[in-house]
């Protein structure tokens, strides 16, 4: 490679990164961090994940919660839905809302950083990030693969549509 076509690949690799980092306020580093949680058992390594980058930058912590339609989750099975299936979802969104509550008040978050949404959960955590600004999502995964890797995880529909970085924390079990 001539010395002429590798400066300006280095040049150009400067200019990317500069590009990429110039949305970032704080020096380059991760102002706004997302947390997305489903508030099952195993939120507390990606919480922690999230706590630590944010002590570590000095970043402002969000809390996104989506919760995914009953009728939406299980349309395939044709079921007419009644005032059941609505009144187990008010049921779980109270849940959620508390849940939402309580980790916020543990984290210091205040009220305007939780974000409660319905709907496709990647939709959704793609609406927050983009409305709040956030330069890093931090959300958990469960490494899936075969049948459920084909037809995709909440978790890399996040990373191939998100305009900030993700980082998906692996969750053993």
């Amino acid at each position: 490679m001539s010395e002429k076509m590798s400066e300006n690949l280095s040049e150009n690799s400067s200019e990317n990164l500069s590009e990429r980092t110039a949305s970032r306020s704080n020096n380059g580093n991760y102002s706004k961090i997302l947390i997305a949680v489903d508030f099952h058992e195993d939120n507390a390594v990606v919480v922690q994940r999230a706590q630590n980058l944010a002590d570590l930058y000095g970043s402002a912590l969000h809390i996104v919660h989506v919760q995914e339609s009953l009728g939406m989750a299980y349309a395939a099975d044709s079921v007419a839905w009644g005032d059941q299936v609505y009144s187990l979802e008010a049921s779980i969104r109270r849940e959620n809302l508390q849940a939402m509550r309580e980790l916020a008040e543990e984290l210091g978050i205040l009220e305007a950083a939780c974000h409660a949404a319905e709907g496709r959960p990647a939709t959704e955590i793609h609406r927050v990030a983009e409305d709040e600004d956030i330069d890093l999502i931090v959300m958990g995964t469960h490494g899936q693969s075969g049948l459920q890797l084909l037809l995709g995880s909440t978790a890399s529909a996040v990373l191939h549509g998100a305009n900030c970085d993700v980082l998906a924390v692996r969750i053993k079990g």
